[in-house]
């Protein structure tokens, strides 16, 4: 699994992208598309047109790192039906299974509901 034993968020780029993009142009979408920050240490996820492959950008606080992946046989999920402004949000549980070619990520519920902390009243 990508990534390391912090919580890390995963943004999924929710239009097909090209996916010849390198780490400037993956970054520039991040900046400009998803209005996110590139260097936070979250995660980001592009797909392309056909679902045959995909990439995930990370920072991982001391440099740019690029993951790729391209299915031979099937398809991966299709996270959204029609294209919306931003990203969609993914835990790091969904992403892996995505990536390992769960055709559920993105219809039921995977993972539990984030746990928000709350102050302790005493």
């Amino acid at each position: 699994m990508i990534g390391s034993t912090r919580n890390v968020r995963v943004w999924a780029y929710t239009a097909a992208c090209d996916l010849r993009k390198g780490y400037n142009g993956l970054y520039g979408l991040v900046k400009e598309k998803m209005q996110r920050d590139p260097l936070s240490g979250d995660m980001y996820l592009f797909v392309n047109a056909r679902r045959t492959s995909c990439k995930v950008l990370l920072f991982d606080g001391t440099g740019l790192c690029l993951y790729c992946k391209r299915l031979e046989r099937q398809r991966f999920a299709r996270l959204w039906r029609e294209p919306v402004a931003g990203a969609i949000t993914l835990t790091q549980s969904e992403l892996a299974l995505f990536l390992e070619g769960s055709q559920h990520v993105g219809y039921l519920d995977l993972s539990p509901p984030e746990v928000k902390p709350t102050p302790i009243r005493g």
